[in-house]
């Protein structure tokens, strides 16, 4: 089987944001500075900071990135898979 559940699929996600947070931290501080004291002013007084924080944020969470991470998931969960069914066989060996 070489589809995500929902719930693998939202774990990754979760995983892969957390992961380009800390890639992009430098950009994010950047930012939160720039609003610091701000109210309406924010929208164009940081805009360029924010298009940083997207623009590293998509280089981690994209569309390319994410399916190079969904293909490292579907490979180690196939292996393990594979590793229980061998496992399981190689008991059922010794039982016999």
């Amino acid at each position: 089987m070489n589809a995500l559940s929902r719930r693998e699929e939202e774990t990754l996600l979760k995983t892969v944001k957390a992961q380009a947070l800390k890639e992009c931290d430098p950009f994010v501080k950047d930012f939160a500075d720039c609003m610091s004291g701000r109210l309406i002013s924010v929208a164009w007084a940081c805009k360029d900071k924010l298009k940083l924080v997207e623009a590293c944020m998509v280089k981690y969470t994209g569309p390319e990135p994410m399916e190079v991470v969904r293909s490292e998931y579907l490979k180690l969960r196939d292996q393990q898979r594979e590793t229980k069914v061998n496992n399981l066989n190689d008991n059922r060996t010794r039982l016999t």
